[in-house]
């Protein structure tokens, strides 16, 4: 099992002192990864529930780059992966998103991993101008082109969307994993069809089970092999000091609780676990202690 840390990027920690302090440490407490998320605007009479009925954090109405994140990020580690959870593909044009996405993976020596998503927001489509509607079938589009533009030259590329030249293209990546998240059954589907991994969230074990046996059956009518497929949970926990009830879990919970899901989670075929901490830490120091604690308890 690899593990994995969110950057510092939102509410509290949207700063160049915290991005640093996290990068750092969470290469010196031996974690595998840091990621990013990808969140634009918080509306104040949203269109669209937060997934899960809840309301926007009040904590991502301040929400960093996530390029920008990732590029200081990248400078100051030497080994972990550098990963998106996620981009909102759809809102970038391809062949700029290939080349932000290639740059950083040739300057942090092929340590980059690209996860893409479908966001959920109404408002966040409408102030960047690209429809709500066909999302889906964009963001195919949109693999098709980026996977163009990392291909050797000449580049062409053209859709409904998008065209592009014949043109010779860089900087190549060195090596670059596209994950997606998603699941709705067309989104687990694609998952197995095209990507090197599944992005999810902290759902019922028995829900991933299912899920995750979809992602290989489609995988293996694409001819994939489904054992090269990667599975990567995320977790945005609030941890306490009492141990809370078991309908709260896994989202609350204390340490050692919520890494007995986690581990359960494993069993159940997740290759890395990525926790942030983000919306339970009260400041860096608290946010490098809980790191530790889960790093402690996942890896005993």
């Amino acid at each position: 099992m690899d593990l994995g840390l969110a950057l510092a990027q939102y509410g509290p920690f949207a700063s160049l002192g915290s991005v640093t302090a996290v990068a750092r440490a969470a290469e010196e407490l031996g974690y595998d990864s840091v990621w990013v998320g990808d969140r634009l605007l918080t509306p104040l009479a949203p269109q669209d529930p937060y997934p899960d009925g809840g309301t926007v954090p009040p904590r991502h109405r301040m929400f960093l780059d996530p390029f920008a994140v990732l590029s200081v990020a990248a400078a100051v580690t030497g080994r972990v992966r550098l990963g998106s959870s996620t981009l909102n593909a759809c809102w970038y044009p391809p062949a700029v998103l290939a080349r932000s996405l290639a740059t950083l993976d040739r300057l942090s020596g092929g340590r980059a991993v690209a996860g893409f998503g479908l966001g959920w927001s109404r408002d966040e489509y409408a102030a960047v101008g690209v429809p709500w509607r066909g999302r889906g079938a964009r963001l195919e589009a949109a693999l098709d082109a980026l996977e163009a533009v990392w291909s050797s030259d000449p580049v062409a590329y053209d859709s409904d969307l998008w065209s592009i030249a014949p043109s010779v293209i860089g900087p190549k990546p060195v090596r670059l994993p596209v994950y997606l998240a998603g699941f709705a059954p067309a989104a687990l589907d694609r998952v197995g069809r095209r990507a090197d991994g599944w992005l999810t969230a902290a759902l019922p074990v028995p829900v991933l089970t299912g899920m995750w046996s979809r992602v290989r059956r489609a995988a293996e009518r694409a001819g994939r092999d489904p054992d090269r497929l990667r599975m990567v949970l995320r977790i945005n926990p609030h941890v306490t000091e009492a141990p809370a009830a078991a309908e709260a879990l896994p989202h609350t919970g204390t340490v050692a609780q919520i890494a007995g899901y986690l581990a359960a989670a494993v069993e159940a075929g997740a290759h890395e676990i990525l926790v942030d901490l983000q919306l339970t830490a009260a400041d860096d120091d608290h946010l490098l202690e809980l790191a530790t604690a889960f790093r402690d308890a996942l890896r005993r």
